[in-house]
């Protein structure tokens, strides 16, 4: 099994609801597709870009990841990890979310800061330590 870490520069135009919609589109097929390759991970979400972890086959990663390249919504993909993983760290979710709420925001905004988000000082441990974040506050729920 593997984990891909990624982030990109968002494209998407439009007003703050406009770019929500189309946030909300890519996790419905995400969800779709994943669950259907047994490929499980988290997306974070900001005006200025995508972070990424997914999990699974190399195989079903390797198709995910070049669908995932090819996507005119965001440029300048940076693959920040890739590796073998004995386990999931997100063995439930065919995709996670962080981005819509003001905790989320809180979340993930000093990332983003820090980096201005320029995906090539963005790091893998960060982005994971969030994500983890958001998993124990969902099942806490």
């Amino acid at each position: 099994m593997q984990r891909i870490v990624y982030a990109s520069r968002n494209l998407m135009e439009g007003s703050e609801e406009e770019k929500l919609q189309g946030v909300q589109q890519i996790l419905a097929a995400a969800r779709r597709n994943n669950t259907a390759a047994g490929v499980t991970g988290a997306l974070i979400f900001n005006s200025g870009g995508f972070a990424q972890v997914l999990e699974g086959s190399s195989h079903e990663l390797a198709e995910i990841f070049e669908r995932i390249q090819c996507d005119s919504r965001h440029t300048d993909v940076l693959v920040l990890d890739h590796c073998s993983i004995s386990e999931r760290i997100f063995p439930d979710w065919s995709m996670g979310f962080i981005g819509t709420n003001t905790g989320d925001e809180l979340m993930f905004g000093a990332i983003t800061q820090d980096s201005g988000f320029d995906v090539s000082r963005l790091a893998a441990d960060e982005i994971l330590a969030a994500m983890q974040r958001l998993v124990l506050e969902e099942e806490n729920l």
